[in-house]
């Protein structure tokens, strides 16, 4: 599926739609796209429609991020740092693959053979004024909220 996000609005927008399908079980996404083409901008667009109300940052230092929200633990992660794959040995990245929780990571590309297999793979790019905004399916309950996804994300293309 591509679509474009006209602005900040719509980028936080699509996050809400993406949450509103998750599954309630474990679902990893994959976020990739150049510097500021609006990961992280998804990411608090997703995490408000959980029910977060704080701040919302890109872990770039710290790696990740946890928010222990009413549904469901959420873990984002941001590889723009890493030098190593191996890196992620270090972050004991399998505690965070519990039955219910919700992974996003950002700069997924960075982590190799290293991550979980994405459920949901979205990339984001510039297109003039604009961003562009690819969503593949990479699971059988990624297919779902795809075809969920389908029925709201029009594509002005």
């Amino acid at each position: 599926m591509l679509a474009y996000l006209l602005d900040e609005a719509a980028t936080l927008d699509l996050g809400k739609q993406i949450a509103q399908c998750c599954p309630q079980t474990q679902f990893t996404i994959h976020l990739e796209g150049e510097l500021g083409a609006g990961k992280t901008t998804l990411t608090r667009g997703l995490l408000r429609a959980l029910g977060h109300k704080g701040n919302v940052k890109s872990p770039t230092y710290t790696l990740v991020e946890h928010y222990s929200l009413a549904t469901r633990p959420v873990f984002h992660f941001d590889l723009y740092r890493l030098i190593d794959p191996e890196e992620l040995d270090y972050l004991g990245l399998d505690d965070y693959l519990s039955n219910k929780s919700l992974c996003i990571i950002e700069w997924a590309s960075q982590g190799g053979d290293y991550l979980p297999k994405p459920d949901l793979i979205i990339t984001l790019s510039y297109h003039k004024q604009s961003r562009h905004v690819k969503i593949e399916a990479v699971s059988a309950q990624a297919k779902i909220v795809y075809e969920q996804l389908e029925t709201i994300v029009v594509d002005s293309g």
